[in-house]
């Protein structure tokens, strides 16, 4: 039996004031989650953090971690990803999913041929975005919605996508413009 990989929960992120506050970005659906999964880790898991105080800012918390008491300390271990154990996360929802659980699976279209793989999921502030690796060119930018990825199967192994006929803006007139 092999152990589940570790779920990344929050960035650490610059330092907030000099008694050693960070910006933490959690990636949780509530952002004060973070507090209870107990110590966080790195991926490798060769260091721990434990948020000891956090209070919500515009779209991060400020938080204390244990350990960390200056600007200095905090300003070193910006950009760190904090990892918990997939086994202290709560079974996702129906038609909700932990990003790390779909990167891996194949994408295939709605007639069974393989489009890819999914290697990433995005967010930058209108919506997940779900990466694709074709065995061939570039990688596929698509919206996770029902519309375009109507099927998770994970005990097959695979996404079934049902890639857009348009993206609006797309058009051959566009392709040849040049940036001005």
């Amino acid at each position: 039996m092999t152990k589940a990989a570790p779920i990344c929960v929050a960035r650490i992120g610059a330092a907030h004031g000099v008694r050693g506050e960070v910006r933490l970005w959690p990636f949780t659906q509530d952002p004060l989650a973070v507090m209870r999964y107990g110590p966080l880790t790195t991926k490798d898991g060769a260091r721990s953090f434990e948020v000891v105080r956090a209070r919500e800012a515009k779209d991060h918390l400020v938080a204390t971690l244990k350990g960390i008491a200056t600007r200095d300390d905090a300003e070193r271990i910006n950009g760190i990803e904090l990892y918990v154990s997939r086994d202290m996360l709560p079974a996702p929802d129906d038609g909700e999913y932990y990003h790390a659980d779909l990167i891996g699976l194949r994408a295939d279209n709605a007639q069974g041929d393989t489009i890819g793989e999914v290697i990433a999921l995005h967010n930058f502030g209108a919506g997940d975005i779900i990466e694709i690796k074709p065995a061939k060119g570039p990688a596929l930018l698509l919206p996770f919605t029902n519309a375009v990825v109507p099927t998770v199967d994970f005990d097959g192994g695979k996404i079934i996508v049902e890639l857009p006929s348009e993206i609006e803006g797309d058009t051959p007139a566009d392709a040849d413009r040049t940036g001005t």
